[in-house]
């Protein structure tokens, strides 16, 4: 079960996520760095599961720190990836995302 998530800290989170512009992605890390918790990634992906819908999130845009989609095939990766490339983000051959090209730079 996730631990309560602080109020402050989630509406953080929510608006560094709506702040993401097209064709670029950020980490689950580095929101919950900005958004002042550097060792709450698992806290983003919570947030990002359960209020992606309610609070209108470009979800597509928050991938992991390696590169990749977190999400398994089948289960949302073709999905995401989808949306992402129709913004313009590229994949290499290993299905990562070049961080020097596209990770978001608040």
């Amino acid at each position: 079960m996730m631990r309560d998530i602080e109020p402050v800290f989630y509406q953080r989170v929510v608006r560094l996520i709506k702040n993401i512009p097209k064709g670029k992605v950020a980490t689950y890390g580095q929101i919950a760095e900005y958004a002042g918790n550097r060792r709450a990634a698992r806290e983003v992906s919570y947030i990002l599961h359960s209020s992606s819908e309610k609070e209108n999130l470009p979800w597509q845009r928050v991938i992991n720190s390696k590169g990749r989609i977190s999400m398994k095939p089948g289960r949302g990766y073709e999905l995401q990836k989808q949306l992402l490339q129709d913004e313009g983000v590229v994949f290499d051959e290993e299905d990562r995302v070049d961080f020097d090209k596209f990770l978001w730079q608040p």
